[in-house]
């Protein structure tokens, strides 16, 4: 039972490698969940950026320099939804 456990769990740290993210890096952040952003939904662009992270919180979220027009979205997001 240990040895499925210890399989699986090998398996899963491969495929869930957590990003090395520092402040001051530039990330793009996916627009799936952003309203804001002007244009139809179907030739809009999957990633909006580049952004300045300006914190880390945790290994999970990070907060981010957004722009103006992004000024009222909360500035701390996932990192599912950012990409190097």
């Amino acid at each position: 039972m240990e040895d499925s456990f210890a399989y699986f769990k090998d398996k899963w740290d491969k495929l869930h490698a957590t990003p090395d993210f520092k402040v001051e890096d530039l990330v793009l952040i996916s627009t799936t969940n952003l309203n804001k952003i002007k244009g139809f939904k179907n030739i809009k662009d999957s990633f909006s950026g580049p952004f300045v992270i300006k914190a880390l919180h945790g290994e999970n979220a990070v907060k981010l320099e957004l722009f103006e027009e992004l000024s009222n979205k909360n500035p701390t997001f996932p990192v599912s939804l950012i990409k190097p």
